[in-house]
């Protein structure tokens, strides 16, 4: 890359984006010359000066979405990189997603899709193909939730100007583009810049592992290439030490709900966490509980367990879920003879659960 549009990305994003990070763990998926490792309808895929090509014609038309699949395995979390070109059309690229049927034209998946197309509205937006549609438009930040058994796709920020991203998009010819998952967190960028951050919370939907798929898409003759496809597989222990960085320092509440009753201040105002590496101090007046924190990213939502060996020697774990929400962190906490995890940063009377809110000391 060059050295201006590595300034370029430092300034707009304020850190190096992953298209610019380095190539180590990285692991080639598409060996440059033929489709090893790919299914999919051969009248419609092949091997094209050294790129994967999807190529439609007039006749005959196709009569639905169709794939390359990756038969090498399934991912869960990981960094994908590849780089695109597009003629006419829509395409994007599946992970996480499911094979549903052999179609007449070859497999339909469905799932989430780093989208891109030719036109000018939809490159770099999450899709779910074949499920809940469009969950961030590009320039958004989201969080998907699910209400009253449906999912709702609520605004949670902005991550870059959407006309600014596709200026920087080029027409009919290569671009970078970047997928990096982990847990329930998803993230895409093209050319070095973010164009979505999802954090999917509708746990009956949010895909933790699946295929990897390549897609040609219904409507006007179109090509489409890819090359330089490659995955780096981030693994539970990956997304955990990020987000431990991210837990490390000390907390003190601002508002907690205890079996569906508010904290009082004065009771706030005395308690304190502190979390460094894999250790937690939990302070409350004079009241000192020291112990040790494991996190799980991939789950929906992540977990925490707090562990401490009691007087006789008994380890306890207190089970709990957390969330960053801005600067502020959530965490709903079992406690006392409840061992069961929460599923909902809610606490309801009776519950034994407590949900603490906190900010940075």
């Amino acid at each position: 890359m060059k050295t201006l549009s590595l300034v370029r990305c430092v300034l707009v994003l304020g850190l190096c984006s992953p298209v610019f990070a380095a190539e180590e763990g990285f692991t080639s998926l598409f060996n440059g010359k033929d489709l090893t490792g790919w299914r999919g309808n051969p009248d419609l895929w092949s091997v094209e000066d050294g790129a994967i090509t999807g190529v439609t014609k007039a006749d005959p038309k196709l009569t639905h979405n169709t794939f390359l699949v990756w038969t090498n395995g399934m991912v869960e979390d990981f960094e994908l990189r590849f780089s695109y070109r597009i003629v006419n059309g829509n395409s994007g690229v599946q992970y996480r997603s499911k094979v549903l049927r052999e179609g007449t034209q070859g497999p339909v998946v469905g799932g989430y899709q780093g989208d891109f197309e030719a036109g000018t509205t939809y490159s770099g937006i999450l899709y779910e193909e074949q499920g809940r549609g469009i969950l961030a438009q590009r320039g958004q930040k989201t969080v998907i939730k699910e209400v009253e058994g449906k999912h709702k796709v609520e605004a949670a920020g902005s991550v870059g100007d959407s006309k600014e991203i596709q200026s920087k998009i080029k027409k009919e010819d290569w671009n970078d583009y970047v997928i990096i998952a982990k847990g329930n967190h998803l993230q895409h960028f093209i050319n070095g810049l973010q164009t979505v951050d999802v954090t999917d919370e509708h746990e009956a939907k949010a895909a933790k592992s699946g295929v990897l798929a390549l897609q040609i898409h219904t409507g006007p003759p179109m090509t489409v290439q890819f090359k330089n496809i490659r995955i780096k597989k981030l693994g539970k222990d990956s997304a955990s030490a990020d987000s431990l960085k991210k837990l490390a320092g000390k907390w003190v509440p601002v508002e907690a709900t205890l079996n569906g009753e508010s904290v009082g201040r004065e009771t706030l105002d005395t308690v304190m966490l502190t979390i460094d590496g894999e250790n937690y101090t939990s302070r409350r007046g004079e009241r000192l509980e020291e112990g040790t924190i494991k996190i799980d990213t991939s789950a929906a939502p992540a977990t925490l367990d707090m562990s401490r060996k009691r007087s006789n020697g008994e380890i306890r774990t207190m089970p709990a879920i957390y969330e960053f929400e801005g600067d502020k962190l959530r965490i709903c906490y079992a406690f006392g003879d409840n061992t069961t995890r929460p599923t909902a940063f809610k606490s309801e009377a009776n519950s034994s659960t407590v949900l603490v809110t906190y900010t940075r000391d």
